[in-house]
C-alpha cells in the first residue's frame, strides 16, 4: 500500500474524499444488515468519517483502521472522546467508549488483534486502492472479519478520463473478489450529480454482502 501518498494528503489537508455529512446510503441501507443491538462494525480506512459518529449514536460499537494518526486524532477530538493509546503489534490503538481505531498499515491488522465484528462497512477503502492491491485487500478483509456481512459503496466511471482515486470498481470485479464467499445484493445505484469530480459521468452503488449459507 502506498502510505506516503495518503499521509501527504492528510498533512496538506487535501482530503476531498472526506464527506461533510453522514453518507445517506449508510443511513438508508444500514438497517438491512439486521445487526444485534450494540453490534460491532468494522470500518476499514475510516479516516475521520462522520459515519463513525452516526454508528455510535445508534448504539453500535465501532472498530476502524486508518493509516493517518492525524486523521484519528482529529476524529477523537470531533467526537469529544478522550483516547487511550497503546501499542498493539505494529499498530497503535486509539480506544474510547465503544470505539477502537487501529493506526497503521491495514495489512498488519490480524483477526486476533481486531477481535470479533458483526459487520464491515466499506465506503472509502476498496475505492481508494489500485486494482492490484484490491485483490490482496479483499482477501485480507474476508480473513480478519471472519466473513462478516458487509455494506460496500463504490463508483463506476471511465477511468481513462479520471485516473482515481477514487477508483472505478465494476460489479463484475466486486463479484470476482467476493462471490466465492458471499451472496451479493445490489441495494441501490445512483447517478453522481455533476459526474465524478465534474469530469465524467459516474454512478455510485451500494452492495450488501452476506456469507453463503453452508
Amino acid at each position: 500500500m502506498d502510505t506516503t501518498f495518503w499521509h501527504n494528503r492528510w498533512q496538506t489537508n487535501q482530503t476531498g474524499w472526506h464527506e461533510r455529512n453522514v453518507n445517506p446510503l449508510l443511513i438508508t441501507h444500514f438497517p438491512s444488515l439486521n445487526l444485534p443491538p450494540g453490534g460491532r462494525v468494522f470500518v476499514p480506512l475510516c479516516g475521520k468519517s462522520l459515519d463513525l459518529g452516526w454508528l455510535l449514536s445508534r448504539g453500535y460499537a465501532v472498530a476502524g483502521a486508518e493509516l493517518s494518526e492525524l486523521a484519528v486524532t482529529q476524529l477523537f477530538a470531533e467526537l469529544g472522546v478522550e483516547a487511550r493509546i497503546s501499542e498493539v503489534g505494529k499498530l497503535r490503538l486509539f480506544r474510547g467508549e465503544k470505539i477502537d481505531i487501529f493506526v497503521g498499515d491495514l495489512f498488519d491488522l490480524s483477526r486476533e488483534i481486531l477481535g470479533s465484528v458483526d459487520a464491515a462497512y466499506d465506503r472509502a477503502a476498496l475505492v481508494a486502492l489500485p486494482e492490484a492491491v484490491r485483490v490482496q485487500y479483499t482477501a485480507h478483509l474476508k480473513a480478519i472479519t471472519a466473513l462478516a456481512p458487509q455494506l460496500v459503496i463504490g463508483y463506476e466511471y471511465d477511468q481513462t478520463v479520471v485516473p482515481g482515486p477514487p477508483f472505478s470498481v465494476t460489479s463484475e470485479e466486486l463479484h470476482r473478489h467476493y462471490s466465492d464467499s458471499y451472496s451479493l445484493t445490489l441495494l441501490a445505484r445512483l447517478e453522481v450529480p455533476g459526474g465524478l469530480k465534474g469530469k465524467c459521468p459516474a454512478t455510485e452503488h451500494i452492495w450488501q454482502l452476506d456469507k453463503h449459507q453452508s
